[in-house]
C-alpha cells in the first residue's frame, strides 16, 4: 500500500505541471486585452503601455509562464486587475463558500442516489425499481437553472419559507446560513443523486449476480447481511470513482446554480473573471480545481483499498 501511495503522489507533480501550462496556454487564447481594460474609456496609450510592463504583458509568452509558475510556487498567484487584490486572499474568501455548498449537495446526493440504487437494484423488475428508475430519469433530465427558478417561485415568493437569493456566512447566522444554502444544495444534489442512484444499481446488479453472493445466501445469512456487508462492499468502486469525480465537479464551481441563487462562489467568481479578462483570477480558479480532481482521485485510490481488501494484495 506504501508502494502504490508514493507511486500516486509521485504522479501528482507532472501531472499538475501539464494542467498549469495548459491553463496558461489556453488563458491567452482568450480575446480582449486586460491593459486596455483596466486604461478604461480614455484608452491613454502612454497608460497601456504602462500596465502592459507591470502586468508583463509585453514579454513573450514562456517568460509569463515561468514567472507566473515561480510565484505559484512561492505561494502568490498575482493579482486581480479588477479589484487589485492578491488573488489567493480572494480564493480564500470564495473557496469556503463553494467548499460549503459541494459538500451540502454531495450529502443530499448520497443520502437519495446509494439508497435507491440498492433498493432498485435488490427490488430488479418491482414497483419501486420503475418509481426509482424514473426518479432517476428526472434528476438527470431537469435542467438546474429551472428547478432552481421553480423552487424560487415555490418557496421562496408563494410560502416564503427561504431566502430567494444571497449568502449568509455561517459564522454570522448558522441557521440563515442553513436556510440560504438548502435550495441550492438540493438543486446540485438532485442531479447527481440521479447519477449515484443509475451507477449504484449497475453495479449492484453486477454484484449480486456473482458466485460468492451466492454462496453467501446459501449459508443462510439474512438479506440484509448479504446486501450491505458483502454486495454493496463490492460494488463500491465505480460509485466511490463517480463520487470523487463529481464532487470535484461541485468544488469547481456550479455556474448557473451560483447565478440563480447569487452565491458567492467559485462559479460566480469565474464568470466574473472571464467577462472582465481577469487572467489572474481565472488561472487562480482553475488551478485549485485541476488540484481538488488530483487530489479527490487520489483518495478514491485509497478509498478503493479500505472498501475492496483483494486491492490491497500485491
Amino acid at each position: 500500500m506504501i508502494d502504490f501511495l508514493v507511486k500516486r503522489l509521485a504522479s501528482i507533480a507532472p501531472t499538475l505541471l501539464f494542467v498549469s501550462m495548459l491553463i496558461f496556454g489556453l488563458q491567452q487564447l482568450l480575446p480582449g486585452d486586460p491593459a486596455k481594460i483596466l486604461a478604461g474609456e480614455d484608452q491613454d496609450p502612454a497608460v497601456i503601455a504602462h500596465l502592459r510592463e507591470k502586468l508583463h504583458l509585453d514579454e513573450p509568452l514562456p517568460v509569463r509562464y515561468l514567472l507566473w509558475m515561480r510565484g505559484v510556487l512561492q505561494g502568490d498567484l498575482g493579482e486581480s486587475v479588477r479589484t487589485q487584490q492578491p488573488v489567493l486572499e480572494l480564493l480564500l474568501q470564495k473557496l469556503p463558500v463553494t467548499v460549503e455548498l459541494a459538500l451540502l449537495a454531495f450529502a443530499i446526493a448520497l443520502v437519495i442516489g446509494i439508497p435507491l440504487g440498492i433498493a432498485s437494484a435488490v427490488g430488479r423488475g418491482r414497483w419501486w425499481d420503475a418509481l426509482a428508475n424514473a426518479l432517476a430519469l428526472w434528476g438527470i433530465s431537469t435542467p438546474n437553472f429551472w428547478l432552481g427558478i421553480l423552487m424560487i417561485l415555490l418557496f421562496s415568493v408563494q410560502l416564503g419559507w427561504l431566502p430567494a437569493s444571497g449568502y449568509v456566512s455561517p459564522f454570522e447566522d448558522l441557521g440563515a446560513n442553513l436556510a440560504s444554502m438548502i435550495m441550492p444544495a438540493f438543486v446540485l444534489g438532485n442531479a447527481l443523486a440521479a447519477v449515484l442512484m443509475r451507477h449504484t444499481r449497475s453495479a449492484m446488479l453486477q454484484v449480486l449476480a456473482s458466485d460468492y453472493v451466492t454462496t453467501a445466501r446459501s449459508k443462510g445469512l439474512a438479506e440484509r447481511v448479504v446486501v450491505l456487508r458483502h454486495a454493496l462492499r463490492n460494488a463500491l468502486t465505480p460509485i466511490i470513482t463517480l463520487g470523487a469525480l463529481e464532487l470535484g465537479t461541485l468544488l469547481s464551481g456550479a455556474v448557473l446554480t451560483e447565478q440563480v441563487f447569487t452565491i458567492p462562489g467559485f462559479g460566480k467568481l469565474i464568470v466574473d473573471s472571464v467577462f472582465n479578462r481577469d487572467y489572474a483570477v481565472v488561472q487562480g480558479v482553475v488551478l485549485v480545481t485541476a488540484t481538488a480532481y488530483v487530489t479527490l482521485s487520489l483518495l478514491a485510490d485509497l478509498a478503493y483499498l479500505a472498501a475492496n481488501p483483494r486491492l490491497r494484495t500485491p
